[in-house]
């Protein structure tokens, strides 16, 4: 919801807030950023402490820091409040991945995971509306305001219904303080978690640093800042490696990369996550810089990719231990492929129903369809007591191709339009052909995503059947 708002908001929160336009994307990407490279150590305090303790955690530091958005008078506040939110989301998502497979079995948690990503398209739509209204209304901050309610909502609905047993012993015995201390100490790898996160976290700062502007990849910090996180991947891989060899807790056992399916899943919610939130930004761009409409017309132009999704989620769930899984994945990449097929050809003043109506409605199939069964997946080769990890793992996927997806797609946009002939840079022909460009490159992730799911996926038949 706030990621809704954030966007469509960005235009006039950049002027009240008179944001640099290197930082123009930071309000929006820095809670992807925050959220990802903490996403492992947070799955991890879940599965130590208890997934409801840490979830409903979560949602006290979601509603502070939220607080704290509406209130922001600079740049550097709302900045830092946006990232700190991040962090209080990653307490919360792998806590819910945890919950869900903890609670429920067979079909009931195909639907809850179909449900949870469900929420999160519809969750955006209003986010984008009801930001768009304020915008052009009452003020951005109003979002904001509204969303500490939501926060606490939640917070009283997770504290009333959330069973206490999920964080006790299988014969009802709560967790004491010291078993909780013996789990922190013996059974979490806080070293591979912490090279892990700091890789994660440099490598998405860098791509979010890019997005803003491509001239920053030559600063010295960048450079610097690329080293080391390149240098972590070895020293990682050398360290869990080193916990598997010796029978210790490692944070992602080098063993999983040999499991093909684990590998393919992963790789394609990398590409997929990229090119799903690259095009979703890349329209609104489209919308207000090219098309010069208001928040509101924006927002309600956004209103078909909610639907659509919610729909794609409900359907996976409900088909996903029936259809093979292969199956769905590749149907769900050919309606994802056409998203940006469609706006290649778009002009200012084309038709929306005939380029952007279509665009919007199908960018989101392939993602929540991918969803639903990546979380299936993934959950089921992590062992019973790690599934906030693996919730964990999924996530920092996913961020993470968000931030490098967001990047490239940054630069290509901003390199053609730079190199077009037409004089004014920042008219709406000239932003075009960046954006040609972006769509074409977007479209070609989607085929090499489909084309690895063949690959991979082709044996894996259908998913989701209850556990022994």
């Amino acid at each position: 919801m706030l990621n809704g708002a954030t966007t469509v908001a960005l235009p006039r929160l950049a002027a009240d807030l008179d944001i640099p336009p290197g930082l123009l994307l930071w309000p929006s990407s820095i809670q992807a950023l925050t959220c990802g490279c903490t996403l492992l150590i947070s799955g991890s305090l879940a599965d130590a402490l208890g997934a409801r303790f840490i979830y409903l955690i979560g949602c006290v530091l979601q509603a502070g820091f939220t607080v704290g958005c509406g209130l922001a008078r600079t740049t550097s506040e709302f900045i830092i409040m946006r990232g700190l939110s991040g962090v209080a989301i990653s307490f919360c998502i792998p806590a819910a991945v945890a919950i869900v497979t903890k609670t429920c079995e067979g079909k009931t948690r195909n639907l809850a995971f179909a449900s949870m990503g469900g929420g999160q398209p519809i969750g955006f739509s209003v986010g984008l509306t009801l930001g768009g209204v304020l915008t052009d209304g009452p003020g951005w901050r109003w979002a904001f305001h509204i969303a500490v309610g939501v926060n606490v909502a939640v917070l009283a609905v997770g504290w009333w219904g959330l069973p206490r047993s999920i964080d006790r012993h299988d014969d009802g015995r709560r967790l004491t303080w010291q078993e909780k201390k013996t789990r922190l100490m013996k059974e979490v790898d806080w070293i591979g978690a912490l090279i892990g996160s700091l890789s994660l976290g440099l490598l998405s700062y860098v791509f979010s640093a890019i997005t803003g502007s491509t001239k920053q990849i030559e600063e010295p910090s960048s450079i610097a800042m690329l080293s080391l996180a390149f240098a972590l991947i070895p020293a990682f891989v050398l360290w869990v490696g080193r916990q598997e060899r010796l029978g210790r807790p490692a944070i992602i056992p080098n063993s999983l990369w040999k499991n093909k399916i684990f590998t393919t899943i992963c790789v394609a919610v990398f590409l997929t996550w990229g090119t799903f939130n690259s095009v979703e930004t890349i329209l609104t761009f489209y919308f207000q810089d090219v098309q010069h409409l208001s928040a509101t017309q924006a927002s309600i132009r956004f209103l078909p990719a909610p639907v659509t999704g919610f729909l794609a989620n409900i359907v996976t769930g409900f088909l996903v231990h029936r259809v093979p899984a292969n199956w769905m994945i590749f149907v769900g990449c050919v309606f994802a492929a056409i998203a940006p097929l469609v706006m290649v050809p778009a002009t200012p003043d084309s038709s929306y129903w005939s380029t952007a109506f279509l665009a919007n409605a199908l960018n989101p199939v392939g993602a929540d369809c991918l969803f639903t069964i990546s979380n299936l997946l993934i959950t089921s080769v992590f062992p019973a007591k790690t599934q906030a990890l693996a919730g964990g793992v999924f996530n920092s996927i996913s961020q993470f191709g968000k931030s490098v997806g967001l990047a490239l797609t940054a630069v290509i946009a901003a390199s053609v339009t730079a190199q077009s002939t037409i004089e004014d840079k920042r008219s709406p022909e000239a932003l075009m052909k960046g954006y040609h460009a972006t769509f074409w490159y977007n479209f070609a992730l989607v085929v090499l995503t489909l084309g690895i799911s063949i690959f991979g996926l082709r044996n894996i038949g259908m998913v989701g059947h209850k556990r022994d």
